[in-house]
């Protein structure tokens, strides 16, 4: 599975535990971290643990290895590291304090009802 794809179906494991605002960020070229950053909120901490659960078991599901996946039981902003993907599951004040859309402002972004379905 290429990382677009990846990047898709991860947008789409969020969307169905109804996580808020989710875009994509098209960092290839401007990060060397990955090719793509997944980012949303939820509104508690279960349903943060619920979109990061759901976004893991997608994954597996697909063969893709999760590398790494950091802040589960805190729940206040878990990362999902896919390799060329990284996804940002945050809970909503975190969201709005770190605003990583602000730091990659430059980069097209992707929605799920404009460039996904």
């Amino acid at each position: 599975m290429n990382s677009n794809e990846l990047m898709k179906r991860s947008i789409i494991a969020c969307d169905d535990k109804r996580a808020e605002d989710i875009v994509g960020i098209d960092v290839e070229g401007i990060s060397d971290i990955a090719d793509y950053f997944v980012v949303c909120h939820g509104n508690s901490d279960k349903q943060v643990q619920a979109i990061a659960k759901n976004v893991k078991d997608e994954a597996e599901k697909n063969g893709v290895l999760v590398k790494r996946l950091e802040g589960f039981n805190e729940a206040r902003w878990i990362l999902i590291d896919l390799g060329d993907v990284v996804v940002h599951v945050f809970h909503r004040e975190e969201r709005d304090y770190y605003n990583l859309e602000r730091l990659y402002k430059d980069a097209p972004l992707i929605t799920l009802t404009e460039d996904v379905n």
